[in-house]
């Protein structure tokens, strides 16, 4: 497991400190992104395949988190519907996980970025098989 700094986010330290790490950031990602309507799947690797393949669910599956000397960098890589619009759903990926992030976490991020890498196509096949 690579070694990544924790984020602090308490500015009192009289009682403690708190500290999230960036899995955390990348589950809660996660979970924003898949509430969105239009996506289909998150993008997943061959271990995140195999995981879930034998009931390990992957929160964090298509989320990269970097953490910048000017903040918080969020990489999303997603599968969408067929026939739904991509600007609009790319726009309400980044609302939708600015706002979860934020009030979880009372972090301000510097950017969210889209990937789409894929287009699920079922939806069209089932739609003309009704017709």
């Amino acid at each position: 497991m690579s070694e990544q700094p924790l984020l602090n986010v308490s500015d009192n330290t009289a009682l403690g400190k708190v500290e999230i790490a960036p899995e955390v950031i990348e589950v809660i990602a996660g979970i924003a992104a898949t509430e969105v309507e239009g996506v289909h799947a998150m993008r997943g690797n061959f271990a995140t395949g195999v995981a879930e393949r034998f009931g390990k669910k992957a929160h964090n599956k298509g989320i990269k988190v970097e953490l910048l000397d000017d903040g918080v960098s969020i990489d999303v890589y997603v599968i969408l519907n067929f026939g739904v619009s991509i600007p609009q759903v790319a726009q309400k990926l980044q609302t939708n996980i600015r706002q979860t992030l934020t009030n979880m976490t009372a972090l301000e991020l510097k950017e969210i970025n889209v990937h789409v890498v894929g287009v699920q196509m079922s939806g069209r096949e089932d739609a003309e098989a009704q017709e």
